[in-house]
């Protein structure tokens, strides 16, 4: 399984411990950048990494920046993404049971190695509940005309 993995110059540090924590799991991280620590706009890299999810090459996807709010809101702009930004264990946990989020996105800035490292090994290793939250999920598809598969 690959994961596809991005951040902003403000996280490159970061998403070398969300790979470590992706191999641990035994999937591929694919890094989209971005490789300098040269201002960029959270955007570009958000939008690579949300179509390489949406495109199907990569099964789930990792975002970093400051808050995780920017890359968040960029990656949802991609029909069939979505990206949920998780501070906590909880937080991860509900957005893939009940969501089915397919990208994570962190704040680089608020999360130590082992806090991060934990949140995506967690994140990965959650699996959607179904059930009631299905017909819920198929709805966020439908918002974004993304094909419905839950229900």
């Amino acid at each position: 399984m690959k994961v596809g993995i991005g951040s902003d110059h403000r996280g490159i540090q970061q998403r070398a411990w969300a790979a470590n924590a992706i191999r641990s799991c035994g999937a591929e991280p694919l890094d989209l950048g971005t490789h300098s620590t040269e201002s960029v706009d959270y955007p570009d890299v958000a939008v690579e990494v949300a179509r390489a999810v949406a495109s199907g090459s990569c099964r789930f996807g990792v975002l970093i920046c400051g808050t995780g709010i920017g890359v968040s809101i960029a990656a949802n702009k991609v029909s069939g993404v979505r990206a949920a930004v998780c501070h906590d264990l909880h937080t991860a946990e509900m957005s893939r049971r009940h969501n089915d989020a397919n990208v994570l996105c962190l704040p680089g800035d608020a999360l130590n190695q082992q806090q991060l490292e934990t949140i995506v090994k967690h994140w990965l290793e959650t699996g959607f509940e179904g059930g009631r939250h299905a017909r819920r999920v198929d709805k966020l598809r439908a918002l974004d005309g993304s094909p419905g598969c839950c229900s």
